[in-house]
């Protein structure tokens, strides 16, 4: 079990190979029209682009750390048999990268047994990094974060997600009920950064009906840690299979839980 001055070690190691892959994946971003692309299904693309910028941090990792699991988007399960597992996404929000959209973000986080303690997400086009310990607090580029505190529908911002693993009528049904409430929605094309922006105050909410764990294990702690409520995501086999995303400021959680049909 990894002790507070092996929490540390990693937490500083992370910071550091996250930055070297956010910036290996925008030159991949300039040059992003040599890419070779690969379509895994719906909405499922990848490109060497991802591949290296995850083998850059695995390769880092298991380095380091050769006891700790690794859940990588494109690699899988891989490492050691300890207790701690990091789980990466190398570029989220990949459909925007190949349309030169500069709103993609690399997301590492860092769980032991079903604990998540360490949460980073880099976002190399704006020079971005958000981390978060857990109880430690969430910050942005070194500055605290802290959700809106907003309580009022009718002035609040949610980003929705949207998978085609789901029947469309869920996020359409969302959607709808969000405009009727007069609330304002956004869709960005990552939900890494859709959700921590829920922890900087950038808006009030996030929720997908399915989504990957990958996708949401940094910036979870992030939405907690700056005072956010959050959904058990991990609860049953979220690690694997991922699931249902849902995450506010406290004062409209139940808001958005309505709109969405979240059962707690």
């Amino acid at each position: 079990m990894p002790t507070a001055a092996d929490l540390n070690l990693r937490y500083a190691a992370a910071l550091g190979i996250i930055r070297e892959a956010g910036d290996k994946a925008a030159d991949f971003f300039r040059r992003r029209h040599e890419l070779v692309i690969e379509h895994k299904g719906l909405q499922d693309v990848v490109s060497i682009a991802d591949r290296a910028a995850e083998d850059h941090i695995v390769t880092a990792l298991r380095a380091l750390f050769p006891d700790d699991r690794i859940l990588g988007e494109e690699g899988g399960f891989q490492g050691g048999d300890g207790a701690g597992c990091w789980i990466i996404d190398p570029i989220d929000g990949t459909a925007n990268f190949l349309r030169g959209i500069p709103h993609w973000c690399v997301s590492v986080g860092f769980m032991v047994g079903a604990t998540l303690e360490i949460g980073l997400i880099y976002d190399p086009n704006v020079g971005e990094m958000f981390t978060a310990r857990r109880g430690q607090g969430a910050f942005l580029n070194g500055a605290k974060m802290e959700v809106t505190g907003e309580t009022d529908p009718l002035k609040a911002r949610f980003g929705i997600g949207f998978n085609f693993k789901c029947p469309s009528s869920f996020t359409v049904g969302t959607i709808d009920r969000l405009v009727t409430a007069k609330s304002e929605f956004i869709r960005g094309g990552s939900g890494s950064l859709g959700l921590a922006y829920v922890a900087a105050g950038r808006s009030d909410g996030f929720w997908e009906k399915h989504i990957n764990a990958w996708d949401v294990a940094a910036a979870l702690l992030m939405i907690t840690e700056a005072g956010g409520r959050v959904n058990d995501f991990l609860a049953g086999d979220g690690l694997h299979t991922g699931g249902e995303v849902i995450a506010a400021t406290p004062g409209l959680f139940e808001h958005l839980a309505a709109a969405s049909g979240f059962a707690a």
